[in-house]
């Protein structure tokens, strides 16, 4: 069965300031590329071979594809050149991008469609934007394994679509660089997830 390896972007320095990104960047930091490299070092170990490597467009998700590609790579694994593409973007949150993330007026991760009316993408349609991108993603190709580099909320969105199948504990954080494997069938273009492992620098 093909697999996905859905891994969210390292610390950046927004996350540590508590601003809001969405669609809006900011750089990793030191702590945020030792966590790309992290998860790059136990994709390695599991002997992931990589045929496709996707990211959002985002200069965050960008940066921590290519560390982990660089751990694929001197682990002498396949990861070929990482993709970008638009819908693994994290949601838009509106006028609320680059302040403070105790100004949005709903939870930050999963404000269901507070943000709707100030010009944000609710949760519902990210939910189906995630689910349809990486479903397509996964039917576009033969890969047996592709890694897919995305943001907090989409991933949240993502794993709930999908968590009445998992077969394992889902009530988990998301952390910097979590990665979450799923098995996809293709007949059914279902997702099934089998493990979340946070990383631990």
């Amino acid at each position: 069965m093909p697999a996905l390896y859905l891994l969210r972007h390292g610390q950046t320095q927004y996350n540590l300031e508590h601003r809001v990104q969405g669609h809006c960047d900011s750089p990793l930091t030191e702590l945020g590329i030792a966590q790309a490299r992290a998860a790059g070092a136990w994709l390695a170990a599991q002997g992931a071979s990589f045929e496709r490597v996707f990211s959002s467009p985002l200069g965050r998700a960008l940066a921590t594809a290519e560390v982990a590609r660089e751990e694929l790579l001197a682990a002498g694994l396949p990861a070929p050149r990482v993709e970008p593409v638009d819908g693994l973007i994290e949601r838009s949150y509106g006028p609320f991008e680059g302040g403070p993330a105790a100004d949005v007026p709903a939870e930050l991760w999963d404000p269901g469609e507070t943000l709707v009316p100030y010009g944000g993408e609710g949760s519902a349609a990210l939910r189906e934007r995630i689910v349809d991108t990486l479903t397509k993603l996964m039917l576009s190709s033969d890969a047996k394994n592709v890694l897919a580099v995305s943001h907090g909320s989409a991933t949240l969105q993502f794993k709930l679509a999908w968590e009445h199948l998992a077969r394992c504990e889902q009530d988990v954080h998301l952390g910097n660089c979590c990665v979450l494997v799923y098995g996809f069938d293709r007949s059914s273009r279902q997702f099934v997830c089998e493990k979340i492992v946070n990383q631990t620098v």
